[in-house]
C-alpha cells in the first residue's frame, strides 16, 4: 500500500505504518455507539454543592496550595474563521444582505463591539471614515477592514487574540481575561500563575507578542507571576484521510493525506503537562472581570474538593495494597458511591479494584441544558459490565435507537468543558495519560477536497473518549460561568458587554 515517499512523509510525521492500518480499519469497520444506561442528573451522579460545601472546599483548597503544581490548560489553536462565517459571506456578496440578516444586525451593533475603535483606525489608515461606510451601507469595504489583511485580518487570526471585551483603558483578547482568571484561582503557593495555551504553529508569534504587552502590567497589578508556556498539535496525531472505497486518499502530487485528529489530539500536550492539578477550559468561555466572581468561587470549591477526594483516595489505595481483606468493603463502597464506578458484580476481585481506583482523576462542571449544542454527562455501561459516569458527544449515540434516544431526551446538564484534572498518582508519578482512552470512540465525517470526497477521522475527543478511563466527579455549576463565544454576534450578548 506504501511507496517510499509515503514511508518518508509517515517517519517525518512520526506515524507508524501500524497506526495507519488501524485507522484505515475504522474507516471500514466504523465506530461502536456506546451504551448509555441514564442520563446523569441532581442527585444521580451529579452533586450540586450548598453554599457552606462551597466555601468548606474552597478553604480545603486555599489551605493545600503549599507544594501544589497547578497549570491552566487552554485549548487555544482554533481559528476565527467560523465565527465570522456570516460576515464573510456578506463581504463577498454584500447585495445578498437579506442573506445574512445575523451578520446586518451586528453590523447595525459595530459600536458596541470591543474591536471598534482598532476598526475605525484601521479604515482610517486606509483613507476612509467608518461612519460613512456605515451610512452608506458599504459593508463590503468594512468588513475587508475587519476580517482581511488589509486591516485588523481577524479572518486569519485565531479566537484567542481578538478583541473580545471592552473596559475603561481598552479592550481585551480571551488570551488577557485567561491571564486574569489565572491570577485568581490558578496561581500555585510560590504565587506564581503557570498557564499552558496549545496553538496553531502560524500564530503562535502572535500569542508571544501580546504576552510580551500585557503581562508586565498584569502582574503588577494583580502581585502574580507568570509562567507561559505554549505547544503546538503534534503531526504524530494527524489521521489518514480515504476515499469512499476506504484507500489513503491522495493530493494530486500523489501525496498521502493527513488531517488534524480533532481536539482529542490534545491528549498528547496534556500528557507533557507535569503538574497535581490541570484546570481545562476552552479559549473563548470568558467574560468580563464584572462577571468573573462566580467563576473564580466555583473553580477553588472544585479545585478543593478534588484535592481532597484525591486525598481519601491515596489513603485508600495504600491501606488496600497492605491489608486487601480488611479494606474491601470500604473500597468498594468507595468506588461506587464517590468515584461512580458501578462494578459489574457486587463481589469483584482485590485487583480490579485497585486498577479501577487507581486511575487518573477529574472533576467535571456540568450546567442546566439550555439548549446549546454538543455532549453531555451520562451513565455509560463498557463492554466488561462496568458502568461510569462520561462525557458523551451527540456522535456517539446511535440516532436510531429509540431507547438511546430517550435517554437522550432525558438529559438535564451540558458539558461546557470546565474540567480539574489530577493526572499524578499518590507516589507523585503522572500516570502515562494514553493508556486510559478509549480508541473505540473516534468521529469519522465526510469531507471533500480539490472537488473529490473523502473521509476523515477525528481521535477520541479530549474530554470525552480520551478520558474515558479517567475517575469523574460532576458538580453542578452556575450558568454564568459558561459564555463561549461561537459567532460573532455572541459577543453582543449582555454577558460580554460592559457593566
Amino acid at each position: 500500500m506504501f511507496s517510499e515517499s509515503d514511508l518518508t512523509l509517515l517517519a517525518q510525521k512520526g506515524i507508524t505504518e501500524s497506526a495507519v492500518f488501524e485507522q484505515i480499519n475504522y474507516f471500514k469497520k466504523g465506530f461502536p455507539y456506546l451504551n448509555l444506561k441514564a442520563a446523569a442528573s441532581v442527585s444521580n451522579g451529579i452533586i450540586k454543592l450548598s453554599d457552606e460545601q462551597v466555601s468548606h472546599y474552597i478553604n480545603y483548597n486555599q489551605d493545600h496550595l503549599e507544594g501544589t503544581r497547578i497549570v491552566k490548560f487552554v485549548p487555544a489553536s482554533g481559528a476565527a474563521s467560523r465565527m465570522f462565517k456570516d460576515f464573510f459571506g456578506l463581504m463577498q456578496d454584500p447585495q445578498q444582505s437579506q442573506s445574512y440578516l445575523k451578520a446586518v444586525e451586528a453590523m447595525d451593533r459595530l459600536q458596541d463591539f470591543a474591536f471598534y475603535e482598532d476598526l475605525k483606525h484601521a479604515l482610517s489608515a486606509q483613507g476612509h471614515h467608518l461612519d460613512q461606510l456605515m451610512e452608506a451601507k458599504d459593508y463590503a469595504t468594512v468588513l475587508r477592514g475587519l476580517l482581511t489583511e488589509e486591516g485588523l485580518n481577524y479572518g486569519f487570526l485565531p479566537k484567542g487574540l481578538l478583541a473580545f471585551h471592552k473596559y475603561s483603558k481598552g479592550s481585551r483578547a480571551p488570551m488577557e481575561e485567561h491571564l486574569v482568571e489565572a491570577a485568581h484561582y490558578g496561581r500555585g503557593g510560590d504565587g506564581s500563575a503557570r498557564l499552558h495555551f496549545t496553538v496553531s504553529p502560524q500564530h503562535r508569534l502572535y500569542f508571544i507578542k501580546l504576552e510580551d504587552q500585557v503581562t508586565p502590567e498584569f502582574q503588577e497589578q494583580l502581585e502574580v507571576h507568570y509562567r507561559i508556556s505554549y505547544s503546538e498539535q503534534k503531526a504524530s496525531t494527524d489521521t489518514v484521510a480515504v476515499d469512499l472505497q476506504n484507500q489513503p486518499f491522495r493530493n494530486p502530487d500523489g501525496s498521502i493525506l493527513f488531517r488534524p485528529g480533532g481536539h482529542g489530539a490534545l491528549l498528547e500536550n496534556l500528557n507533557d503537562i507535569l503538574a497535581d492539578v490541570i484546570f481545562i477550559k476552552n479559549i473563548d468561555n470568558v467574560v468580563p472581570d464584572h462577571l468573573k466572581l462566580e467563576t473564580y468561587r466555583y473553580k477553588r470549591a472544585l479545585a478543593g474538593l478534588l484535592l481532597s477526594v484525591r486525598e481519601q483516595l491515596f489513603s485508600l489505595i495504600n491501606r488496600l495494597e497492605a491489608d486487601p481483606e480488611g479494606v474491601r468493603e470500604e473500597a468498594t463502597t468507595f468506588l461506587k458511591e464517590q468515584l461512580n464506578v458501578l462494578p459489574p458484580h457486587d463481589t469483584m476481585p482485590d485487583q480490579y479494584l485497585m486498577d479501577k481506583l487507581n486511575r487518573p482523576l477529574r472533576v467535571c462542571g456540568m450546567v442546566k441544558n439550555q439548549g446549546e449544542p454538543g455532549g453531555g454527562p451520562f451513565w455509560v455501561t463498557d463492554k466488561e459490565g462496568t458502568t461510569s459516569l462520561q462525557i458523551v458527544e451527540t456522535s456517539q449515540i446511535d440516532p436510531d435507537n429509540t431507547q438511546q434516544q430517550e435517554i437522550v431526551q432525558n438529559a438535564t446538564h451540558f458539558n461546557p468543558v470546565d474540567l480539574i484534572c489530577s493526572p499524578m498518582d499518590r507516589h507523585g508519578q503522572k500516570f502515562d495519560l494514553l493508556k486510559y482512552r478509549d480508541p473505540e470512540t473516534g468521529f469519522i465525517s465526510q469531507k471533500s477536497k480539490d472537488g473529490r470526497e473523502l473521509k476523515a477521522l477525528e481521535l477520541p475527543g479530549l474530554w470525552n473518549g480520551a478520558m474515558a478511563h479517567w475517575n469523574t466527579i460532576f458538580v453542578e455549576v452556575p450558568p454564568i460561568t459558561f459564555n463561549p463565544v461561537k459567532t460573532v454576534n455572541d459577543l453582543l450578548r449582555p454577558e460580554h458587554q460592559p457593566e
